[in-house]
């Protein structure tokens, strides 16, 4: 090919690689923005890490218990000891620089996912030659950039892959030449995975020492070098995590997560509860249940189904024709090397899978190892045939062209069937089939402040529509739970210069009314605004 000289030459200026993987994610995302605006919180896990954003937005790590908690009970929020999300910092720290220096909490969505992507190319040349790095750092994008929910939801992914990419990026460039940047930059890799998915960096840093101990065996004191500044660089990280664990639960050693689950008995998420019942609330015998359903869930027949099951997520990490040319990566297996990659894999999707339930971030920090893996088959395939492993890419960058035209041409009512037809896991927002654009609007042109109560069908789901500010009493719009008259009476006490609406959002459409806390004996206690 002719430009494949100038193609060799761009691909080894490192930093002009990363600085353009990093941009074009950023860039593509923003060129559909006319179609699919900023994405709106509409999730518990999205809603929890908003809150965690603003909470650190504020320079603190944990909000006070609130007079009136049990209105604003939800799903991943503690109410007790202290008002906070339940989730670790990382997320929350790039939610709240996006807060603080944007005005936008999205920008920490869309800055780490350019980060993961200009490093996954810095990773790969560690690896591989600069020219099949370039094309991983394009896979990068094809694959977690922004059709992927990485960059379409709040909660993140994106930062625990930029964290993998330097841990799995430093090791090869320690073995080679042990220099204290690399065991710096192994420390800081560290430290971004234990902010953000503690329990997945142990399983991480169990494949790290057995590779680190394995390469430096016989040069035990170049091991203690590296290691000791890897583990000063981290060490931040995890007094960090300590110190929030403190302000949070009132322990230094309980994660938030973890009272969560003992305050609610299991996570909410796995219950499907709006409203979620303490605890300490429940009678022994519902206790019992709740520690058989977790037995069952963790025996050895539930673990080995969890895995056939969760099998169907190499989608997430493959397109269809990066598919094709995998299982060629066994041929270089004869390399020792790459016995590595399936190692730390191995680690790690085997040690999430004791985890009830799952998505493709927690496993985040392999992300580049699965780039890796592609792209080591692809070159197997390219020695064979140079024609065939070129197809095979050109197709991977036409499978992304033709779905991101589509989204780009959403405005086009054949394009937005298309993709809502044939792409099951789209998490492009092009519309608000839920109507909150529309309620938020109609909230904030209300003049002064509000109070909204919320009241669940009986058939709810899992959107989640209760959700507040750090700072509940100060916010302009405050939203709590229907608690009844007699109790909501209470809060309409505690707030009385605020306008009360109520809101159903599991009417067709939702309706948003006003709430009138005592009406005539034969009228509706709820007046519709018009």
């Amino acid at each position: 090919m002719r430009f494949e000289p100038a193609l060799r030459s761009f691909a080894r200026r490192t930093r002009w690689c990363i600085l353009l993987l990093a941009l074009l994610p950023i860039a593509l995302r923003l060129m559909l923005l006319p179609q699919a605006p900023v994405p709106i919180p509409r999730t518990p896990d999205d809603f929890s890490f908003a809150l965690l954003g603003d909470t650190l937005a504020h320079f603190r790590l944990a909000n006070p218990v609130h007079p009136m908690s049990r209105f604003f009970e939800t799903n991943f929020v503690l109410q007790d000891p202290t008002y906070s999300s339940i989730y670790p910092l990382g997320q929350g720290l790039a939610l709240a620089f996006g807060e603080l220096i944007f005005h936008s909490p999205w920008v920490g969505v869309l800055l780490p996912a350019g980060l993961f992507c200009g490093l996954c190319y810095w990773m790969l040349r560690a690896w591989i030659s600069p020219v099949w790095a370039l094309a991983g750092g394009l896979l990068a994008v094809f694959q977690f950039g922004p059709l992927e929910y990485w960059m379409n939801t709040y909660w993140g992914g994106s930062l625990a892959a930029a964290g993998g990419c330097l841990i799995f990026g430093a090791l090869p460039r320690l073995r080679d030449a042990a220099r204290p940047r690399d065991a710096a930059l192994l420390g800081m890799g560290a430290a971004m995975e234990w902010l953000t998915r503690p329990f997945e960096t142990m399983l991480v840093a169990a494949g790290v020492l057995i590779y680190l101990v394995v390469t430096f065996r016989g040069r035990w004191r170049v091991l203690a070098r590296v290691a000791c500044i890897a583990a000063a660089v981290t060490l931040p990280a995890i007094v960090l995590s300590l110190v929030q664990n403190r302000q949070v639960t009132g322990s230094w050693t309980t994660l938030p997560y973890m009272r969560s689950q003992y305050q609610y008995g299991v996570p909410a998420a796995f219950t499907f509860q709006p409203n979620p019942v303490p605890h300490r609330a429940l009678t022994p015998e519902q206790r019992s249940l709740y520690d058989l359903q977790s037995a069952i869930h963790n025996s050895a027949g539930s673990y080995l189904d969890r895995l056939g099951k969760r099998a169907r997520f190499l989608r997430f990490f493959y397109t269809a024709p990066l598919l094709l040319a995998l299982p060629t990566f066994c041929l270089a297996l004869r390399r020792p090397r790459y016995w590595w990659v399936v190692l730390w894999l191995a680690i790690l999707v085997l040690g999430v899978n004791f985890y009830p339930y799952f998505y493709p971030h927690y496993i985040a920090a392999g992300a580049c190892l699965f780039v890796l893996a592609g792209l080591v088959a692809l070159e197997r395939i390219s020695r064979w045939s140079r024609e065939a492993a070129r197809l095979i890419l050109l197709l991977c960058g036409a499978q992304f062209v033709f779905w991101y035209g589509l989204h780009l041409a959403a405005g086009w009512p054949p394009a937005l069937a298309l993709t809502e037809q044939y792409e099951s896991w789209d998490y492009v927002n092009h519309d608000d089939p839920e109507g909150r654009r529309a309620i938020g609007q109609r909230l904030a042109e209300a003049p002064g402040k509000q109070l909204v109560f919320i009241r669940y069908g009986p058939r709810h789901g899992l959107s989640q529509w209760m959700h507040n500010a750090a700072e509940i009493d100060r916010a302009r719009v405050v939203r709590a739970l229907d608690l009844g008259s007699l109790e909501n009476a209470k809060l309409l006490s505690y707030y009385p210069d605020r306008t009360a609406w109520l809101l159903e959002p599991d009417a067709q459409p939702p309706r948003l009314t006003r709430y009138q806390a005592q009406a005539p004996t034969n009228a509706s206690p709820f007046e519709e605004v018009q």
